[in-house]
């Protein structure tokens, strides 16, 4: 019963939605990490504007989480590959 609340829990906390996209490991392993720097900015903007943490911090923690989410994207390659949009 605990371990069921548990996951009721962590699904309330951190819900991931389906990957529709054009599969490829890269390209599922970088949604992954997109929806959880989208869920951590939303943390931190919430405790910057119940005024728990300065807005500079609020500013350092996004800008650390976007360099991640940068590095993963080059790490994975994604964008490198992409043909040419038709116009």
């Amino acid at each position: 019963m605990a371990e069921s609340n548990q996951n009721d829990k962590d699904k309330f906390l951190y819900p991931r939605r389906p990957y529709h996209g054009d599969f490829t490991p890269e390209n599922l392993a970088f949604n992954a990490n997109l929806q959880e720097f989208v869920q951590r900015v939303g943390y931190i903007t919430d405790l910057e504007t119940g005024g728990k943490i300065l807005p500079e911090e609020a500013y350092r923690q996004i800008k650390a989480l976007w360099t991640q989410l940068n590095r993963s994207k080059k790490e994975l390659g994604i964008g490198e590959n992409t043909p040419p949009e038709a116009n």
